[in-house]
């Protein structure tokens, strides 16, 4: 009996061994990729018909999903990928670079670079104009961060000059307000902080966020457009992946702090996402915004390099239905990619159909 019993107790030592070895090997992969927990909808108590309906809705809308993410209590609870849209394809980010580009300022500061009450053209000293404005001198981080620079156009045309130096571009516009009293949506000014990091750290943005941001995330095949003068766009031109995108919201939600470990102080992110001053859509003016458009998302306030939305929500956004949405009542993240027309219509329907799903 024991001779055949043998083989069968050989066999179960092969399983066990085999299991942790298998164990292991998705532990160091999970390690290096360092990718979300996964976990069911109704493990996080979120109500899956209601992301199931969402999915018609857009479709029904004709609206161009390209990805759709959902976290809770910092698990993936569901994830879609559409049309020849994957999970390893990055995908243009547009204005949600303008987060990350604050979080660079966030590490600055962390670091005792700079402050946020520092004057912006004491950053340049050698491509001022020849006369400097009061309203220019007065400009600070702050302002930049904020997008109140004070201009009442946004100096965006330096980009389509050929050869332009942007920093000299954005110095010589003109400066019609006094700064941090007139909000203009103005990817420049995100353009200026990351030239003020690439100036204080002797490194381009991407770079200086791979070892503070990119890698404790795991975020990897980062890619970012740069100016004539190779600076990193600042306000524009990242590209990353879904997952990425939903890193970047949870370790917004939970104030800096990443796998326990605290990278930022809490401080800056309760600055941050608050509202810190009135806000219009982008290629809005203020003159023309009526009580009709109370309920636009984009009216809610914006903070440093995001929006406040409604529902006690805020959020990074990009050209297109790119969203990084922060839910904290909820414990929550809501990220997709998209190519649609309307980022209103996009908003409404998340919040008709996926907000109801939390629980």
């Amino acid at each position: 009996m024991l001779i055949f019993m043998k083989p069968v107790v050989n066999n179960l030592l092969c399983i066990a061994l085999c299991m942790q070895f298998f164990c292991l090997g998705v532990c160091a992969q999970n390690e290096v990729t360092k990718s979300l927990l996964r976990t069911a909808p109704e493990a996080e108590n979120i109500d899956a018909d209601y992301i199931m309906q969402y999915i018609e809705a857009f479709k029904r809308e004709k609206q161009d999903i390209h990805s759709l993410m959902i976290l809770r209590n910092g698990k993936v609870v569901s994830e879609h990928w559409f049309g020849n849209n994957a999970a390893d394809k990055p995908h243009p980010l547009w204005s949600i670079s303008k987060t990350f580009t604050a979080t660079a300022i966030a590490f600055c500061i962390a670091e005792g670079k700079l402050k946020v009450t520092d004057k912006v053209i004491s950053f340049f000293p050698d491509k001022l104009p020849t006369e400097i404005s009061e309203n220019l001198k007065k400009m600070e981080i702050h302002h930049l961060l904020t997008m109140t620079t004070g201009h009442d156009v946004a100096p965006n045309h330096v980009r389509f000059i050929q050869d332009a130096d942007w920093v000299k571009g954005f110095l010589s516009a003109p400066v019609e307000h006094e700064p941090g009293t007139f909000f203009i949506y103005n990817s420049m000014a995100s353009y200026m902080l990351s030239a003020i990091v690439q100036k204080i750290t002797g490194e381009k943005i991407i770079d200086y966020l791979t070892p503070h941001l990119f890698n404790p995330l795991g975020i990897t095949n980062v890619t970012w457009e740069e100016s004539p003068q190779g600076i990193n766009a600042g306000g524009w031109g990242l590209s990353l992946v879904t997952e990425d995108l939903a890193k970047m919201g949870l370790f917004i939600l939970q104030k800096g702090i990443w796998n326990g470990k605290r990278l930022l102080p809490e401080e800056w992110f309760d600055v941050a996402t608050a509202r810190q001053t009135a806000s219009i859509p982008a290629g809005q003016r203020p003159e023309n915004i009526t009580p009709e458009t109370k309920e636009i998302d984009w009216l809610q306030g914006y903070c440093y390099q995001m929006w406040r939305g409604r529902h006690n929500t805020f959020r990074a956004d990009g050209t297109g239905g790119q969203y990084i949405i922060i839910i904290p009542d909820k414990d929550a993240v809501i990220v997709t990619t998209a190519f649609v027309q309307n980022m209103q219509a996009e908003l409404d329907l998340i919040w008709e159909y996926l907000l109801p799903a939390f629980k």
